[in-house]
This record gives C-alpha cells, sequence and structure tokens, in this order.
C-alpha cells in the first residue's frame, strides 16, 4: 500500500511538471549549430523588481552554458559562434480570487434566506524567462523556448540557483528540435 502511495505521489508530480513553451524555425538544420555566444545585454522587463538582478543575470548565463556544453556545444566569441543567445526576463503581479459559497440557510428570527459566501485574493509574483537563440550569419530568430512559474518569495541564494537551473533545463529540453522524419 505505502508503494502505491509512492507511485501516485510521484505520477502526480509529473503531471504538475511543467512543460516549456517553444517555437522554431522548421527549415533550419540545428545539427549544423555547434558554438554560441550572448548578446552583449540581455533585455530585462522590470529591472526594477527585486527578483531580476545581475545576480539572477548570472544565475540564468551560468545555466544555460552548463545546458549547452552538456548538450555538446560550445562556448565561443561574439564574433565566430554559430547562435547567438539573448534571454529575456519579466515578474508579473497577478491576484488570484477564489470565492465559495459555504451554504444555504435560513435563521428563524429573521425573514428570509440565503446564500453564505467566502471570498478570498491572493496577490503572488509569476516569473517569465524567454531564451532566444539567433543564426549569427543571417541575424534571424531560429529557436525560442520559455518558461512560466509562480515565484517563491525569501528563498535563500542556493534555493533560487536550483529554480533558476530547474527552468533552464525545462526550457533547453527542446533545444534543438528533434528532427522530423519527412
Amino acid at each position: 500500500m505505502k508503494n502505491l502511495l509512492i507511485a501516485v505521489a510521484v505520477l502526480m508530480l509529473a503531471a504538475c511538471a511543467k512543460t516549456p513553451d517553444v517555437d522554431y524555425d522548421k527549415s533550419v538544420d540545428f545539427s549544423n549549430y555547434k558554438t554560441f555566444a550572448w548578446f552583449p545585454q540581455a533585455t530585462l522587463a522590470n529591472a526594477g523588481n527585486y527578483q531580476i538582478s545581475p545576480l539572477m543575470e548570472q544565475r540564468v548565463r551560468e545555466a544555460v552554458n552548463t545546458q549547452l556544453q552538456a548538450q555538446g556545444m560550445t562556448l565561443a566569441d561574439t564574433t565566430t559562434a554559430d547562435v547567438l543567445l539573448n534571454y529575456h526576463a519579466s515578474v508579473d503581479t497577478k491576484i488570484d480570487v477564489d470565492t465559495f459559497n459555504v451554504g444555504y440557510g435560513a435563521q428563524w428570527n429573521y425573514w428570509g434566506m440565503g446564500y453564505n459566501t467566502q471570498t478570498t485574493t491572493r496577490e503572488y509574483d509569476v516569473g517569465t524567462l524567454v531564451l532566444d537563440v539567433v543564426d549569427r550569419a543571417s541575424n534571424q530568430l531560429v529557436w525560442r523556448g520559455a518558461r512560466e512559474g509562480r515565484l517563491q518569495k525569501k528563498q535563500s541564494p542556493e534555493e533560487r540557483n536550483e529554480a533558476v537551473k530547474e527552468a533552464v533545463a525545462t526550457i533547453l529540453s527542446g533545444f534543438p528540435p528533434e528532427k522530423l522524419a519527412k
């Protein structure tokens, strides 16, 4: 019984795993790309938000470098790289409103009947990380991957680092795209 509960929990976690949003140019042969470099400056939307900082930029770049090098690509100079990378990061505040009808009833000393409702409002931050891959020779976007997720506050630097690594690994799980059989 215990093993069954563990298996169900693992399946539920796997079902909740975020999948990246990926788009790419199907006419591009990604097997030709062996080297990469970074555009001189990344675009940081909401750069005033405390979640987006030079520390975050360093974490993203290190995670992307590590992931692409593990896939066999080599970090090169911007003038010789096959592709150039850029990323965009933003933080948006969202509001979650839940209303529950908790009962229907009457009271003896009052006229009428009615519903009891309870409304709960929560504010939270959603972070979006977008990674662009641009063909250096043509200066055309050839691949884009993105991931959105709820941000946790009061994380340690280690927890933030792990969250960035996980997001980057998820995004780059779709790079390079699988070659489709014709």
